[in-house]
């Protein structure tokens, strides 16, 4: 029976060796991002993370790693992104924020890194971080009154949007000229200094999603509501950076 690896470094080998086997020389470069690549893989709840790097020719017989795709997500891996080297290099303008996630938190599995050497652009990454975080904005709000103020679709509402946030915040980082954290805490907690933000709302929100810590549905609602204060606070700033 396929286990589930303590660590990612576990299957990269066989993981290479199957897509070495379907793509052979068209297989440029398998690259861990994620968790996994920051340090904080927790097996049995975290996703494995791959980026895979095909030729022009290769990725027009990507369907031949359909029978792959179950096996692996036995082993918690999720489903790899494929791209090639022309769709990276011409897509820095329109996804700079996940390129500067990846770059900035990464592992060479096999191949050539073709992410090490990525120039982000801050004038597009203002703009996506200005779209992004006005966009979350909108759907907290609107969340937040759909959601009729049940404590189970507010707790859901909250935790659901630190992911997309994490990266947000990296990329607001990167453009005030501060180091990026490995750690995601502490990306929100360095995020909420600089641009002065309550950091006791990040943190409770961050524990409720990876500590389970539970809320009466007062505090949740309070909580709720001065997460959208701090977003919009946040949302103002960035139109001005």
């Amino acid at each position: 029976m396929a286990k589930i690896p303590h660590q990612p470094e576990e299957i990269f080998a066989e993981f290479t060796a199957d897509l070495k086997s379907i793509f052979q020389d068209g297989l440029l470069s398998i690259i861990l991002f994620g968790s996994g690549a920051r340090g904080e893989y927790v097996r049995k709840k975290s996703d494995i993370n791959f980026l895979v790097i095909l030729s022009e020719e290769a990725i027009q017989t990507i369907g031949l790693a359909i029978p792959l795709v179950k096996k692996w997500r036995k082993r918690a891996v999720s489903l790899p992104l494929f791209l090639t080297p022309l769709y990276v290099k011409s897509s820095l303008d329109s996804f700079p924020m996940e390129f500067l996630e990846m770059k900035t938190h990464h592992r060479l599995v096999f191949g050539e890194d073709y992410l090490a050497p990525l120039e982000i652009k801050s004038e597009h990454l203002r703009l996506q971080c200005e779209r992004e975080v006005k966009g979350k904005l909108l759907h907290l709000r609107q969340g937040y009154l759909s959601s009729q103020g049940k404590p189970r679709i507010l707790r859901s509402l909250l935790i659901q949007s630190l992911p997309t946030f994490a990266t947000i915040f990296s990329a607001l980082l990167s453009l005030k000229g501060e180091p990026i954290p490995t750690k995601k805490l502490d990306i929100f907690l360095r995020t909420a200094e600089v641009f002065d933000l309550d950091t006791e709302v990040f943190r409770i929100i961050f524990q409720m999603r990876y500590e389970r810590r539970k809320l009466s549905k007062p505090k949740l609602q309070d909580l709720t509501n001065k997460y959208i204060e701090e977003i919009r606070k946040l949302s103002k700033m960035v139109d001005k950076l």
